[in-house]
């Protein structure tokens, strides 16, 4: 909201030498944000001129120019030649000269310069030139702007060029301030000076109900709230739209960022700005019979005042006469009634309208307003009265019309809330002593009224206040008007016992595990198409039950995900598009796995401000599918880059099982691999990973119809574990394991198996057999080729044995390496490769 200083000064004392720092600092203390100063950036010396001849020289270029003699004024050195492209004066017209070291808004310095055979010692100013406004048609007569001043008078002055404006952010809960009414009273609540109201004007003397045909006819309310609060149409008579706006109302329509329309348009602008209340103005003659305020009938259209031909909803509030719609109530007029430069007769209409429906209204049409965004913040119910006088006298005033002898006024009972605020109530909130007095001075001061209760207070909210519904948006009050800096900046301290619960920690320990081995963690969507959810939300790819989405994001994707793979895939595929061709990513995220056969998402009709029940509490959750979080990890490209002396190393599955360990060890959990088949997975290099005897996801390289699916080249591995059951599993306590001072003693063992033999089943028989010296087991070779029988592989496996009380000798190791070996033998048929 942009605020001029002259038009603020109108309603609050402000000290000779106020700057805009000044009001800026004040209206920040009391909660608003700075944006900027406005001016007209325009520099003297720019004084009245008359134009005392003039000569008519066309140039070889068929322009027109003139060579005119301009009385500027003694002081100012008397008559200036100065050549001039309009043609819209005549000589003895009053205009504006820029004199030799003006400047004007661009900036645009004046200098008497050589041009078109002459000096032109200055230049005469248009309306555009001067920042007035657009109109570049011709310069600016003084005559046609009702004003005939001294020949040499300062023109900055006169034409306001010399106001400045503050542009302030205001929040959308306070509407009250988007006009000069609600900020001149938050600027004298900043600094203590008195306000003047200008809505306290004298009452029309034109009873309510009185003259005029108004009908407000609302069957189809928004909320269950009527679209209308208050209504008031007045009428002035004959008035001379050719007339000139004033040169203070143009400044200051200006500086508040509005361009001047004509002198009945810029009266209503320039009301809606003072009070807050949007005024719209109707010709009379252009009426059919009385208004009607009515939701929209089915097919009806409207052209509104920017020319564009819409198509109305049944929830649209409209103005109609007998003719049908004249206008979109709150938001914008329509054509037929508009005010031109033929209007004689005047019906002003001041109203306060719902700010739901308003709103509804505006986003439906793409049509946003300066008055639709005061409607949908707030409008003071009580205002459109003062507003229409307003109004009423500034047409009378300025335009030479009469005030009509018919008018209406129908107003509908608005709420009035009262508020219990209990004394200490905001010093416990926001850790401020707030004394009572002060809080009722303040509380009075916003405009609300007061009553001392034995607990404290009971305060009515004043119609202009909206945003004030209960205790805390009081407490919100007290605390900015007294000094938002006084509140201490003091953290506070959290009970004993708090922090991360268990799931939590374990949760951010994976992640941190699996960052620090050297992948990337995302972000992806929860939606899905129904095709991926089926190949990667089951085992087999057939469907399975899935949740869908009723309004869709994209219609390609209306499902939640069953599984994180489909969305690490389209990760992949988007950073393969833009030329990142090794991928090591992850993602922790919920997945969602509804049973077969139960509904979910059920509607509920649960009172408010009430706790729920436990009943409806449970009925809530069983609505909810299961949400198990999930953690997803893939592999692309290169695991390694090239370096000198070193080969590029390919991510593969070695790779993923690494990841996989890492979650296992964070988890504090052992995980198997076991190897097993799945849709997506190419067909032998796919495994369940199980921890204590429970299936809890898969790791394996996607097959290769799916990779080229996604246009993935190469090979992509991928694991997936249901990472709240793997918490679950581990227990409430991760122990760290001891650490020996003793030495270890590492041996080697290689046995020869069935190839279709697992090389987990082989390594846990090694485990079960050594004992508990054997400390880790690592498979680190997997053999099949010359040196052994068809259907055999060799599989090399890292022991390291540590006892706890002695170092081992290696006859020790030894035994117990080969009592792994019996057990494998037993288990397998296996036998040490020679």
């Amino acid at each position: 909201m942009r605020v001029p200083l002259s038009w603020l000064r109108e309603n609050v004392e402000m000290a000779d030498g106020t700057s805009t720092d000044d009001v800026f600092a004040s209206l920040v203390s009391v909660g608003f944000e700075e944006e900027e100063a406005i001016g007209f950036d325009v520099q003297g010396p720019i004084v009245v001129g008359q134009v005392v001849s003039f000569e008519v020289e066309p140039q070889k270029n068929g322009k027109l120019i003139r060579w005119c003699q301009v009385d500027v004024g003694e002081a100012h050195g008397g008559v200036r030649g100065i050549i001039c492209g309009a043609q819209n004066f005549e000589q003895g017209d009053k205009i504006v000269a820029t004199l030799p070291g003006a400047v004007l808004p661009g900036p645009f310095p004046i200098a008497a310069r050589k041009t078109y055979g002459h000096t032109s010692d200055g230049m005469i100013a248009s309306a555009k030139e001067l920042g007035l406004g657009d109109d570049h048609d011709g310069i600016i007569r003084l005559s046609e702007w009702g004003l005939d001043p001294a020949v040499g008078t300062d023109a900055i002055a006169l034409l306001g060029l010399d106001d400045v404006a503050v542009d302030v952010n205001v929040t959308p809960d306070r509407g009250y301030a988007l006009s000069i009414r609600g900020l001149a009273r938050e600027y004298a609540l900043a600094t203590g000076v008195p306000f003047e109201d200008p809505a306290e004007r004298p009452a029309s003397d034109v009873a309510a109900g009185d003259g005029f045909a108004l009908a407000i006819n609302d069957e189809r309310p928004i909320r269950g709230n009527a679209g209308v609060k208050q209504f008031v149409v007045r009428t002035v008579d004959g008035v001379d739209p050719s007339r000139p706006t004033p040169p203070w109302m143009r400044s200051r329509l200006q500086l508040a960022g509005m361009r001047s329309l004509g002198l009945l348009i810029d009266i209503t602008n320039y009301v809606m700005l003072e009070l807050g209340n949007p005024i719209h103005g109707y010709d009379a003659d252009r009426l059919s019979g009385g208004i009607t305020v009515r939701r929209a009938n089915p097919g009806e259209k409207l052209t509104t005042l920017d020319g564009a031909e819409r198509a109305l909803s049944d929830e649209d509030l409209l103005i109609t006469d007998e003719s049908g719609p004249i206008g979109l109530a709150g938001v914008m007029g329509g054509q037929t009634t508009e005010l031109g430069d033929d209007t004689t007769n005047v019906v002003i209409e001041a109203a306060a309208f719902d700010s739901v429906s308003i709103a509804r209204t505006a986003r439906r049409h793409k049509l946003p307003s300066e008055a639709s965004k005061r409607f949908e913040r707030g409008v003071d119910p009580l205002v459109a009265h003062a507003a229409a006088q307003r109004v009423v006298d500034l047409m009378v005033e300025l335009a030479g019309g009469t005030a009509g002898s018919i008018g209406t006024e129908l107003a509908y009972e608005h709420d009035v809330v009262t508020i219990e605020l209990p004394e200490n109530f905001a010093s416990e909130l926001v850790g401020v002593d707030y004394a009572p007095e002060r809080q009722q001075q303040i509380l009075e001061q916003i405009g609300c009224a007061v009553v001392r209760t034995p607990s404290g207070f009971e305060a009515t909210a004043p119609t202009w206040r909206p945003d004030l519904t209960d205790k805390w948006t009081l407490v919100e009050e007290i605390a900015r008007v007294e000094g938002l800096e006084k509140i201490p900046s003091i953290l506070p301290t959290p009970p004993s016992g708090r922090g991360y619960t268990r799931e939590q920690s374990a949760r951010r320990r994976i992640a941190d595990v699996l960052a620090a081995t050297g992948l990337v963690e995302t972000v992806t969507f929860p939606f899905v198409g129904e095709k991926v959810n089926t190949l990667h939300g089951s085992a087999s790819g057939e469907p399975a039950a899935a949740i869908r989405i009723a309004n869709a994001l994209d219609q390609t994707a209306p499902f939640l995900r069953r599984s994180l793979i489909p969305g690490l895939v389209a990760t992949a595929h988007r950073n393969l598009a833009r030329g990142t061709s090794d991928l090591s990513i992850f993602e922790i995220g919920s997945v969602f796995l509804p049973e077969e056969g139960v509904a979910y998402g059920t509607d509920f009709n649960l009172p408010r401000a009430v706790r729920p029940t436990d009943e409806q509490l449970a009925q809530i959750h069983a609505a909810i599918p299961p949400q198990p979080r999930y953690a997803g990890v893939l592999f692309a490209g290169d695991i390694a880059p090239k370096q000198p002396g070193r080969a590029a190393e390919a991510a593969g599955l070695s790779s993923a099982l690494d990841a996989v360990r890492a979650i296992g060890e964070a988890a504090g959990v052992e995980i198997e691999v076991v190897q097993t088949q799945r849709a997506a997975l190419h067909p032998g290099r796919a495994g369940a990973l199980i921890v204590a005897g429970e299936r809890v996801g898969y790791v394996g390289e996607l097959h290769p119809d799916v990779s080229n699916e996604a246009d993935l080249f190469g090979r992509v591995t991928v694991a997936e574990l249901d990472l709240d059951r793997v918490i679950a599993l581990a227990g409430h306590r991760v122990t760290a394991a001891h650490l020996s001072s003793y030495t270890a003693a590492t041996q080697d063992v290689s046995l020869v198996v069935g190839a279709a033999t697992p090389a987990a089943e082989v390594r846990a028989a090694l485990v079960e057999g050594a004992g508990e010296l054997l400390e880790s087991t690592r498979l680190v070779d997997d053999y099949r080729g010359q040196g052994l029988e068809e259907g055999q592989k060799s599989l090399t496996f890292a022991l390291r044995f540590r006892a706890a009380d002695r170092t081992l000798t290696a006859a020790e190791a030894t035994e117990a390496k080969m009592a792994g070996v019996e057990v494998a033998a037993e288990r397998f048929g296996a036998h040490i490769r020679d």
